[in-house]
């Protein structure tokens, strides 16, 4: 227990190093378990069988998280593209990458067609941890979220496929299983996902604690309930997570924190017991071969798989060039190496080193670098205005909700009378914290650069009050009238969806947790 807690003391300690540094705080995990192990401080571990069941479990619990934070309304547009470049564009980088595999390294084609597999799959939380300080247009930041949610399941499938029976005789049959599984874990997903969404909504549980639990929960099920059905569990959970995270459920925010809580601790648990199972002194051998695999995947293998993929959707070539340079390996491709090992597939080991050392040399090439692409392509948007940090919190027996709004350095709300906000009836400004001192606010009440305000809003109006807080950070006090029409809070919302809506969005785009 000593040494678990100091890990993870440490591993906490890591996001801050990571953060500063621009590079993903996988690699310090991954450090934190070969410094404890056989060549550092001693500690034995070699069951890769043990690290495949967790590194499962851990994936799990990563991706629902990552389902959970993520808002439908934003990747929709998104969907059709990413859905094809995780298939196609996962088959077009798995042939060039495992021709590379065998003909330039000499490995045999089941081995090669089995790292092809391994390091197809992207980690979008690993790009947006190196673009803090860039963010992205919402078209590539749709893609790259939704990429990473459902391009785990083909992958998975595929490794799976090829340490059990090596290459397939007849490609057609390996296609028909990998549409029929990705099919059930849909239909698996969406249907636990809306079912567990229309009983929390109903069910009213005793203690505000016991709805993250149930979230989760229903989130494991929806992984096992695929799995079950023969479908694809990965793409179950990440489904279910993302209907989840859309709903309207009560206590949302306590929900999301503890979802990232949990999400945070397995993936630390994750990476050091990878990093326990790998040897150090066994990876020299494997270096050279490791660089000319990663090489041919990040500069042939994924420019072509963006490139036959989104040349239909008429993407810019500029959005091209950094999808796919932002194929950063994350979390998957390690925890699948070990499959072939527990199926005792011919140089599984080496298999595992290859990869290993893969993501760690092109982590540390493209995570840096990953900013600067960005800027050079004129793809990062610092000077638009930055979103509003909101936070709800439910007021149930007053069936009203309280709003905690953030202004950025560079809002447009900054100037801005408290009457000018033109808020919806039912909502408005009660509090504002400036320069650490709290004040109630006057109609005439100026608001300023680092204001913090405590926004009170009836049910009836609670989006429409955000909507309205939203459109007035990045528009100023026009906001609404410049087009012609009337400011959005005084038009009628009926018919209108509820937002998803996480804590501290602002801050949370830049979060280093793996999806």
């Amino acid at each position: 227990m000593l040494v678990s807690a100091l890990v993870l003391l440490v591993a906490v300690a890591a996001v801050r190093v990571s953060s500063r540094s621009g590079l993903p705080s996988l690699l310090l995990y991954l450090g934190i378990g070969v410094a404890i192990g056989q060549d550092g401080i001693g500690v034995q571990f070699n069951d890769a069988a043990l690290t495949q069941v967790l590194g499962y479990a851990a994936l799990v619990v990563i991706l629902a998280e990552g389902g959970l934070g993520t808002k439908w309304h934003e990747i929709k547009p998104a969907v059709p593209a990413a859905a094809v470049l995780s298939t196609a564009g996962v088959a077009v980088s798995v042939a060039v990458t495992a021709a590379a595999a065998h003909f330039l390294v000499g490995l045999d084609w089941r081995q090669a067609l089995i790292i092809g597999a391994v390091v197809s799959s992207t980690d979008a939380a690993a790009v947006f941890s190196v673009l803090r300080k860039v963010p992205l247009p919402p078209r590539l930041n749709g893609i790259l979220e939704a990429e990473s949610g459902f391009n785990d399941a083909p992958v998975v499938i595929l490794v799976v496929a090829f340490s059990t029976a090596g290459p397939i005789e007849h490609w057609y049959v390996l296609l028909g299983k990998i549409v029929l599984e990705l099919a059930i874990g849909a239909a698996v997903g969406i249907a636990v996902g809306k079912l567990g969404a229309l009983a929390l909504k109903h069910v009213a549980l005793p203690a505000s604690g016991l709805y993250p639990i149930a979230v989760m929960a229903l989130a494991v099920l929806a992984y096992a309930g695929g799995s079950l059905a023969h479908g694809s569990g990965f793409l179950a959970v990440y489904l279910a997570a993302l209907v989840l995270g859309n709903a309207p459920l009560p206590h949302r925010p306590a929900t999301r924190g503890f979802a990232e809580g949990v999400a945070w601790l397995a993936q630390i648990g994750m990476f050091v017991l990878l990093g326990l199972l790998v040897t150090p002194r066994d990876l020299g051998p494997d270096l050279l071969p490791a660089v000319i695999i990663g090489a041919v995947l990040t500069l042939v293998a994924r420019p072509l798989s963006v490139i036959a993929t989104l040349t239909p959707f008429r993407a810019p070539w500029r959005e091209q060039a950094l999808l796919s340079w932002a194929g950063l390996r994350g979390a998957v491709p390690i925890v699948l190496a070990t499959i072939p090992m527990v199926h005792q597939v011919a140089d599984s080991h080496r298999v595992f080193n290859i990869v290993f050392v893969l993501v760690i040399v092109f982590t540390l090439v493209q995570g840096p670098t990953l900013p600067w692409v960005a800027r050079r392509l004129r793809l990062g948007t610092p000077e638009a205005a930055a979103d509003l940090g909101i936070e709800s919190a439910p007021l149930e027996r007053l069936r009203g909700h309280l709003l905690s709004v953030s202004i950025p350095e560079r809002s447009r709300m900054h100037g801005v009378e408290v009457s000018e906000l033109r808020m919806p009836p039912g909502a408005a400004v009660t509090l504002v914290v400036r320069d650490g001192k709290s004040f109630v606010p006057g109609p005439a009440t100026v608001l300023r650069r680092g204001d913090e305000l405590l926004v009170v809003a009836i049910d009836q109006v609670r989006d429409a009050a955000e909507r309205r807080l939203r459109a007035v950070g990045r528009g100023g006090k026009l906001a609404g009238w410049l087009e012609g029409h009337a400011p959005a809070a005084h038009r009628p919302h009926r018919g209108t969806r509820p937002v998803s809506h996480r804590p501290h969005d602002r801050v949370e785009r830049g979060s280093d947790s793996y999806r």
